[in-house]
């Protein structure tokens, strides 16, 4: 059909495409393609070019550049060289498949968990979905308003909130960030984004993760009564901030479903008391002093249903016996055969509604659940075993319990607790920049 396909093609000689920086792009990138004749030597060539096996007619140079790709540039693209001096041909390439994708997203997981003890090694790994050639990294943390901070900005072109650069970030192809040993100071909300090409392409900032850690001696603790984690609607709760070293301006302060962080309702000093429960106050709790100092979060979940599990809200020492319960809202039933469940697999099944864990271990960490024949099922809390550094301190492992599903992610809503109180003194600023962060983070819970 096309002069170049009649004539005589050079033996041994064939041309070969290249795409960079990668098949796989995003619309808005720059990309490069490339026609080599393989055994060429020194020869000059003249270039053809093909898309889905049809001549472009414009395209005679050995490479050419896309600079901002549309889905409509998708599609295999073939070459073949043509001899200047007798007009010989080269074989046509093979076809290398362009595939142009909507949106690069960056993801940012946190390993070996949200939650560490000071001392601990942590690691952000940042990746892009669908892509890993060629792309650099940067991570940022959620800061305090300031003049010469990105904004972080949703779908309609609202700011959300406002990222730092780490100040040891560099942009490197690793795609991880290491904080060894992990500090009390790099609690907070973090998020990524990477780059490729020149002129740079970046992704969309990742969805924001949170990384908390704990001392082994927070400045205070909350104390809940009843003391455990699951509570039925309509019951009562009290909860206090106990063993302050410094006993000024203590609070209960809590995140709930609804995206607020708020003052516990009925505080007298530092307790708060919770005359009738709702399913609305199901949420994480923790103290605060007007000084910034703070408990450990404490997650508690309210539940309309007939039957919840007893879990203590406190932490454990590793090697002590766990007893968990089903717990009935009316009277218990004659039948108290009841199925406890680790991770959403069966685990024992006891006739007297209760469970006991002996010498509590790394092992025993996972989601528990109870199920009633007749009461129906609780849901999930969280049983963690953190490992502490012991050495000669003689600083025992703690297991923490009670930690409801999707908590990693709603304690970056706490994080952002001192932020808050601070961005809302910010006038003429978005004063609920932290609370838009909080309601994303919570929201993407199966993962901004």
């Amino acid at each position: 059909m096309y002069n170049c396909y009649w004539k005589r093609s050079i033996d041994s000689t064939k041309a070969e495409v290249s795409i960079k920086p990668d098949k796989q792009v995003f619309k808005g990138e720059s990309v490069t393609l490339r026609c080599d004749i393989q055994a060429g030597g020194e020869t000059e060539w003249t270039y053809s070019w093909y898309k889905d096996d049809r001549l472009s007619s414009n395209r005679r140079t050995q490479e050419f550049t896309i600079s901002s790709v549309t889905e409509s540039n998708g599609g295999k693209y073939t070459c073949r060289g043509e001899r200047k001096h007798d007009f010989q041909s080269s074989e046509i390439s093979d076809a290398v498949t362009l595939t142009v994708s909507d949106v690069a997203q960056a993801v940012l997981s946190v390993y070996p968990q949200s939650w560490l003890t000071e001392g601990d090694s942590g690691t952000l790994s940042c990746e892009v979905t669908g892509s890993s050639t060629g792309w650099t990294f940067s991570w940022y943390r959620a800061a305090l308003y300031r003049q010469g901070l990105q904004q972080i900005k949703d779908v309609h072109g609202n700011v959300l909130y406002h990222v730092e650069l780490l100040s040891d970030s560099r942009r490197e192809a690793g795609g991880s960030y290491t904080l060894s040993p992990a500090a009390l100071n790099h609690t907070g909300v973090y998020v990524c984004r990477a780059e490729r090409g020149e002129p740079a392409y970046q992704t969309q900032y990742s969805t924001a993760q949170t990384l908390w850690i704990t001392g082994s001696s927070p400045p205070a603790s909350l104390i809940i009564s009843p003391s455990r984690t699951q509570h039925f609607s309509a019951g009562s709760l009290s909860l206090s901030c106990e063993g302050q070293s410094d006993s000024t301006g203590w609070r209960v302060r809590r995140y709930t479903h609804s995206g607020e962080v708020s003052d516990c309702s009925s505080v007298t000093g530092s307790t708060c008391s919770i005359i009738s429960l709702n399913t609305s106050l199901t949420g994480v709790y923790w103290c605060q002093s007007e000084s910034g100092g703070g408990s450990d979060p404490l997650n508690i979940t309210v539940h309309n249903g007939d039957v919840i599990l007893d879990s203590p809200v406190h932490p454990v020492t590793e090697g002590d016996s766990l007893t968990l319960r089903c717990l009935f809202r009316s009277t218990k039933p004659s039948n108290l055969t009841t199925d406890f469940y680790k991770d959403g697999s069966l685990l024992q099944t006891q006739t007297t509604g209760e469970m006991i864990i002996r010498n509590v271990s790394k092992s025993d960490e996972g989601l528990y659940h109870c199920k009633h024949p007749e009461r129906g099922e609780t849901p999930q809390s969280w049983l963690s075993v953190r490992a502490s550094r012991s050495g000669s301190t003689g600083v025992t492992v703690e297991v923490v319990v009670g930690v409801s599903v999707g908590l990693s992610l709603i304690l970056g809503l706490i994080v952002m607790l001192g932020l808050i109180c601070f961005c809302k003194k910010n006038k003429g600023q978005p004063s609920d920049a932290i609370y838009a962060e909080v309601t994303t983070t919570y929201n993407s819970v199966t993962s901004i």
